[in-house]
């Protein structure tokens, strides 16, 4: 095995715009781009991989041919054979709706599905663009309903302003939107679950509603209110800053100006390398090398003992694995 590349799963959605073709590198086009499902094992959506003698196979490929030694014994044993998380690239030219994903056990009961607790990266924001992370207020389940029968829903929950480098971490249960202007990583569990609560009374090109989940959304929200959802850390150069440790994920900022070695030999889980920004090449320790770019998400096997990432001459990476 190697470093795999996928090709993109790009979503023309109603709020998107230009600018995920432009930051991938990719031909410009006349559609609106909101999502680039970067790596997916979403069923009807399984990423295929763009580069090396794989080239071709789906990620339900891979994890059916190599099993633990692309995913990891223990992320085999937790997630089985469904490769557990979901990368996305998001760019919001209008407000996305307002929306909750349920946790694993009312996933599992509703629809025989995982979760889905999440987590954003800003990787860049028009001034003044923002987000809606949890709630301002306590609030119950009687007046959640009354405020979305108003439509005074956004006066209970809390408003981000975002610059670039923003995280938040998005538990399942807790309410949230990504406001216009914000072009986002997303990392999140392989689930495509998402109870939409309230999308500002807006109609599609038909003049239709979109379709919404209120009553649904009642049981899964977490009404419990946040002094703040935004994470909190201290960007640094070369070394390793992590952002978010769940049982789903944790994931690291990696800026890098200089050679650096990353040892995985007792990690025991796939890694996960998202560029967003600069350019490097990364070797590993088979003897491989690859080529990477701005907008380019790299999967690098569970069995790999270490990787070099060499920047040219800078780049910013987040890294993501199963610990």
């Amino acid at each position: 095995m190697y470093p795999f590349i996928f090709e993109p799963i790009l979503k023309e959605i109603i709020w998107g715009g230009k600018d995920i073709r432009l930051f991938k590198g990719l031909p410009p086009g006349d559609d609106k781009i909101g999502e680039s499902w970067e790596l997916s094992h979403v069923e009807g959506n399984c990423s295929v991989v763009a580069n090396g003698a794989s080239a071709g196979q789906t990620i339900d490929d891979l994890v059916e041919n190599f099993g633990a030694a692309l995913l990891g014994k223990k992320v085999l044993q937790q997630f089985g054979k469904r490769f557990p998380l979901l990368i996305k690239f998001i760019d919001a030219q209008d407000d996305l709706s307002i929306q909750v994903h349920p946790d694993d056990e009312l996933a599992q009961k509703r629809h025989h599905s995982f979760g889905k607790t999440e987590m954003w990266y800003v990787i860049k924001a028009t001034r003044g663009a923002a987000l809606y992370s949890g709630f301002s207020r306590r609030i119950n389940a009687d007046e959640y309903m009354r405020y979305i029968a108003n439509n005074s829903f956004t006066d209970v929950l809390h408003r981000y302003e975002v610059t670039a480098g923003d995280v938040f971490f998005l538990p399942a249960g807790r309410v949230h939107a990504i406001g216009a202007g914000c072009f986002i990583a997303e990392i999140q569990q392989t689930s495509n679950i998402t109870y939409r609560i309230y999308d500002y009374n807006r109609r599609d090109a038909n003049g239709n509603a979109r379709e919404l989940h209120v009553e649904q959304a009642k049981d899964a929200i977490d009404y419990t209110p946040y002094p703040d959802c935004r994470t909190s850390y201290v960007p640094a150069e070369n070394r390793p800053v992590e952002l978010v440790r769940c049982k789903y994920f944790t994931t690291c900022l990696l800026s890098v100006d200089k050679a650096m070695k990353r040892d995985f030999a007792s990690l025991d889980s796939f890694v996960v390398h998202i560029l967003t920004e600069g350019s490097a090449v990364i070797r590993d320790d088979c003897g491989n090398e690859l080529s990477v770019r701005q907008g380019q998400t790299i999967l690098i096997p569970a069995a790999t003992q270490w990787v070099e990432i060499i920047p040219s001459p800078h780049a910013k990476l987040l890294e993501t694995c199963v610990r």
